[in-house]
């Protein structure tokens, strides 16, 4: 009768080891697949900042030009009101 007791005690031990691994397994694949989708973030992220580093700004140059311009035209014809008391 000892040795079945002692038999079910183990058995019980290694179901609650197996439960253990299971979950150890559960989350190390969860990790794996955070990894994998941080790595790419990253990668997109380096991607887009060398993108945006390398690539000319031609809306600002536009922008800068066409200011000066309409302010050159707007000076010459100012006319200054003067308010007598």
């Amino acid at each position: 009768m000892k040795g079945l007791g002692k038999l079910m005690a183990r058995n019980k031990i290694g179901e609650l080891l197996d439960k253990e691994e299971k979950k150890e397994n559960k989350k190390k694949k969860v990790i794996t697949v955070l990894a994998i989708i941080g790595a790419i973030v990253a990668i997109a992220g380096i991607a887009y900042a060398i993108y945006r580093f390398f690539s000319p700004n031609y809306l600002k140059d536009f922008e800068d030009d066409y200011d000066e311009d309409v302010f050159d035209e707007d000076e010459d014809d100012v006319v200054e009101m003067v308010v007598e008391d």
